[in-house]
Order: C-alpha cells, then structure tokens, then sequence
C-alpha cells in the first residue's frame, strides 16, 4: 500500500457563484478515493493573472492522500468536469480550477504535471491563502515578490 502523503491543491472559480463552486470542490475533495481534507485555507478574491474576466475565489486545500501524484491530478480533473469546467482556450474564465500545487517534497516534471506548480510562486492567490494552512512552505521574499497583487481576503477558513 502507497504511503500517505500531503499534498496541496490550489482551487480557483470566477464564473457562475465563485465562491459557492470553492466552497463545494472543498468538499468534493473528501469524496476522493484514499484521500482526507485536512486543512483548508479563507477565501481570497483576486484580479485574474494572465487571464480576462471576472474577479477570481480562490482558497488552497491540504489534503492526506495515497493516491500517486498522477491519480490525484485525474481525480481533480474529474472534480472540475464535474463542475462543468470548459477550456475554450488558455487562462479562459472558469467554473471551477485545481492545481496540484505541491505533493509532499516530490519533484515531479512530466508532460501532463509539474509539482512544485511551476507558477505558484508568481501567483498571491496560492502564496496568501497557503501561507494561512502551511506557513512553513511559503518564505517571505516570496510573499514579498507578489505583494503588489490585488489579492485581498474574502472569507474566514472552511
């Protein structure tokens, strides 16, 4: 049996009730196979980075897992089609979005996931909400790389 590990998620919404569809996926990762929320971060609004369209919900969710690092991305993909997540082209507004962020101290580069994300460190959105739930895995120049980021606090944790 795979050992447990702790991974990260980042979760995203800006179409449709945002907050509402963060708030269900929080809950959807405890039907996941093999896997426990442990932590979850506040809400947090944000500008889209990269992207157009409406004001992001964001949070980022622990999670104690034994599914592999590829099982656990399928298992995601799955929750944002179950949320009726389209991807009409790159950085499209969204229903609902979840990166694997970081799982356990595992460096992973393939072609369908990078873990650490390759882009959390450029994003407030996953730095501010994750240093709520893992202040340890979240270092000050970095906060302080992305402190000019409108990104603000919208909801006590989950």
């Amino acid at each position: 049996m795979r050992d447990v590990v702790t991974a990260y998620i980042g979760i995203g919404a800006n179409l449709g009730d945002a907050a509402a569809q963060v708030r269900a996926a929080l809950q959807w990762l405890d039907e996941l196979p093999q896997t426990r929320r442990i932590a979850a971060s506040g809400l947090w609004r944000s500008a889209p980075v990269d992207a157009d369209g409406p004001h992001y919900c964001n949070a980022v969710a622990a999670v104690s897992t034994r599914l592999s690092a590829p099982a656990l991305l399928q298992a995601l993909h799955a929750l944002e089609a179950r949320a009726g997540r389209e991807r009409p082209y790159r950085n499209a507004p969204r229903t609902l979005d979840l990166d694997l962020l970081l799982y356990g101290s595992a460096r992973i580069q393939s072609p369908r996931l990078i873990v650490p994300h390759p882009r959390m460190e450029q994003r407030a959105f996953v730095l501010m909400p994750l240093a709520q739930i893992a202040p340890e895995r979240v270092t000050i120049s970095a906060l302080q790389a992305v402190a000019g980021q409108d990104v603000e606090p919208m909801a006590p944790p989950v």
